[in-house]
Parts: C-alpha cells; structure tokens; sequence
C-alpha cells in the first residue's frame, strides 16, 4: 500500500470513524421503538423549530438535513420529532470512545461523530477486516442501529473522504496508487474544507471539478486560499501529512434560537444574561481572562438582490481590563443590550454572547489606574471582591447543584443545556451541564 510520489512513500497510515446520523441513530439506539421510523432531532420543544439531524429512514423519504419541522411535517406526515438531548449523546460518545479503544487506539476525537485512528502497518494490512471488527465491537456493545462508516487512507483528510463515500455503515480504502482516479467522480463541495465560499473562490480561478483541484501546484493552492491552510490540503490530499500547530482557545460563546414568545426585550435580556453567566464558568474552569464581550443578534433574511438574501444581523462589543467574574460581564452586556434596545433594527431570532481576548494571569499587565480610591476601596479591591462572588458560587453549584445560587433571577432558557449544546469540534465537558442528569432512556419527545 505505498506509491512514491516526489521522491516520498505514502502508506495507509490513518483511519477516520465518522458515525451515521449520530444524533438520530443515538434516539433509535435508546427507543427501541424509534427503529425503522423516520425521526427528527430538534434543538428545542418549539413547532417553529428545525431538525439538526435526521435518521437514514428520513433521508431515504428525500428531506434533507437541517430542513425546518414544517417542511419535515409536509414531506413525511409520519415523522417522529424528539428534543435533542446533549449529555445524554457526550456520555454515549465516551462509552464509544471505550469500546473503539478495545480494538484500535483513539490518536484524536475530532467531534462528537468522529474519531481518527493512527494506524501501524500491521493495522493497515488489515485493511476492511480491521473495519468489520471494530464495527463488530460496536454493536456488540451497544445495538446494530449505531452504525459508522469508516475510511482508510494515507492521510487524514483522504481518509476522512472514504469514510463519507459509502455512508450509510459503509467502508472504503483509499491508497495512493488509486489517486486521482478513484476520486475524480466527487463534485468539490464533497470534500472536507471546501465551503461555498471556497468553491467560488476555486471557480474563480478555473477550477470546477477534481481533477483541476488536484492538478493545482501547491503554491497555487495557497494563493487560492489566501492563507498557508491551502497548501496543507493539498499536501492532504496528495498522501503527505500536514502539520497544524496546536490549537488556541481563543473564546468563550454561546448563542441560542429564540421561539416567537422569547423575542420581547426583557426576555432576550434574560437569555442573553444566562448565556454570559455559562460563558463565564467555562473561562474560570479554564483559568483564564477575557478583555472583550460581544453581543450578536439575527434576525430573518431580507433580499440582497435577484439571486440571493442576506442575512440580518446586528453586533455590539465593549472592552474592559482583563476580567473573570460574573459582575463585570453582566455590567458590559448591560450595556450592549441598552444599545440594542435603542438601535437593533429588527426583531430578533437568535442571540449570541461571546467573551474574548483572552489572557493567563502571567501574561496579564497591571492596570495603572486599579490603585484609584471609589470610596469603598481601590478598582482592584472592587475586581478581587467580585472574582471571589464567582468563585464561591461556583463552588456551590458544583457541589449542591446548578440551583442552589444564582446572580439575579434564575431563568429557564428555551431548549436547556446552557453552555452545554454540542458543536462542531467541542464536546462539552460533564461540569458544563448545569442540569441533572437526563436518563437514556427517558426520550423527550416533540409535545407539537
């Protein structure tokens, strides 16, 4: 499994897990009952909600993913709609992650559904045997509803394209000597890493299918891109791994699709309030400080011309001296929602708090003016005084529960999980779930 291409040998060295409609089949795999229905997973218990995934029997009906619950509705009378459930989904994703371990260790977890596996030449010697087993563990272990599709290939971007050739519960292998035929048949929006945005782009350069992408020289790439993550797809792509530096946190942000009767002021106010507060625990989780806080607002669309619509969307930021507590990032939201109270030009469907800027303690540099007397001692009495009401409620949350304090009126935000809603690349971590536990079992079905 090696083909020598510059000068280099690029073996089958990676294995991409990446499992089928994981939201859904997670549902089908706890209720029995579910099984062979088409079945719709909904952020919140709304009618005026869309599906964040879909089960492979609604995807055979012809509804595409992320369709709105009306469209489902008219398209498939029958569907069945349950309220996405996140801790139950991260602690079905750890237990997988133990079982994947019992036939191949797991060398990184690129999100909730996919894993990628380092493979050693005996391992990849394996080849569909190695897949079969693993797929073998699986239902062993849990149901052989939960299905996955792997890929093998010599890098991982190559892999992960195997992997969603054959969904569903599918498997295909990749090598080097195969390239580019056994890839010339994929429209570009099929690989990973290439948006709308950069298929225009590609386009714009005179590149409208696979074989003119892959005939690009790697400089090209990186000119198309606009940035040195060009030429690591192409190394991708051509069978020579691409070195990423490690990531940084560069934020703390949360964001929440509002139902009509949670537009109003005061209850945005209280969304966006409880989205800070959840921020602000992950940051001192984190042991960090943020300088910056960003308010956002969307509302509809409106038309951009014949041809398209745009987004409406409204945005608000303050600075402040680097901060850990709570008082400090409702005062800056305060300030943005009265703002917004004044200017928003629309009526909001979906409001986003972010902290930002963030520093270490180490490389913090010290305010000149935090010395200055307010009367009731200096700003950084005041700031100290403040982190230290966070710490403590903090610490009271994490032993007697998420309810035992709150700063301010505790409100309940449509659709829950606060700070703890899966997204691509984060798996949110069991103290990011300020609720109790929800039982696998216990299916909370669409009540609409």
């Amino acid at each position: 499994m090696t083909y020598n291409f510059r000068g280099q040998t690029h073996a089958v060295e990676r294995l991409y897990l990446d499992f089928d409609s994981f939201f859904a089949t997670a549902e089908q795999h706890f209720n029995p009952d579910l099984r062979g229905k088409p079945v719709g997973v909904i952020p919140l218990d709304s009618p005026h909600t869309g599906c964040i995934a879909i089960s492979r029997e609604a995807k055979a009906l012809g509804l595409r993913s992320m369709a709105k619950m009306s469209e489902a509705r008219a398209l498939i009378p029958d569907m069945v709609f349950v309220v996405a459930r996140h801790d139950v989904y991260v602690r079905l994703h750890n237990r997988i992650l133990e079982v994947i371990e019992t036939c191949l260790p797991v060398a990184k977890v690129r999100s909730i559904d996919e894993v990628v596996c380092h493979l050693l030449p005996s391992e990849a010697r394996e080849g569909e045997a190695l897949a079969r087993r693993i797929k073998r563990a699986l239902a062993t272990n849990f149901s052989d509803i939960l299905t996955c599709s792997i890929g093998m290939a010599p890098t991982e971007t190559l892999a992960k394209i195997g992997a969603e050739m054959n969904k569903p519960d599918g498997f295909t292998l990749i090598e080097a000597t195969a390239l580019p035929d056994q890839l010339a048949h994929l429209a570009l929006r099929k690989l990973p890493g290439i948006s709308q945005g950069m298929e225009a782009r590609l386009n714009a350069a005179g590149i409208s299918d696979f074989d003119g992408l892959w005939r690009l020289a790697p400089k090209q790439a990186r000119a198309i891109w606009g940035s040195v993550e060009g030429e690591r797809f192409w190394c991708e792509l051509h069978g020579t791994h691409a070195e990423r530096p490690a990531t940084v946190k560069r934020m703390f942000g949360h964001s929440r699709m509002l139902p009509a009767d949670w537009r109003s002021p005061d209850k945005l106010r209280e969304c966006a309030q409880q989205l800070t507060i959840s921020a602000g625990r992950r940051l001192r989780r984190a042991d960090l400080r943020a300088t910056k806080l960003s308010l956002g607002f969307r509302g509809g669309e409106r038309p951009m011309s014949r041809t398209g619509k745009a987004k409406l969307r409204w945005g608000w930021e303050a600075q402040f001296l680097p901060a850990r507590d709570d008082h400090r990032f409702l005062t800056a939201l305060n300030e943005g929602l009265t703002a917004a109270r004044a200017a928003l030009p629309f009526r909001p469907r979906s409001v986003s708090v972010m902290l930002h800027g963030l520093v270490s303690d180490e490389n913090m540099t010290e305010d000149l003016f935090s010395d200055q007397d307010t009367g009731n001692g200096t700003l950084r009495d005041e700031q100290n005084r403040w982190e230290d009401v966070s710490d403590v409620m903090d610490r009271l949350r994490a032993t007697h529960g998420p309810d035992a304090i709150s700063l301010g009126p505790r409100s309940t935000v449509p659709g829950g999980y606060l700070g703890a809603k899966i997204a691509f690349g984060r798996i949110p971590d069991q103290a990011d779930f300020g609720d109790a536990p929800v039982s696998d079992h216990d299916t909370h079905f669409c009540s609409f």
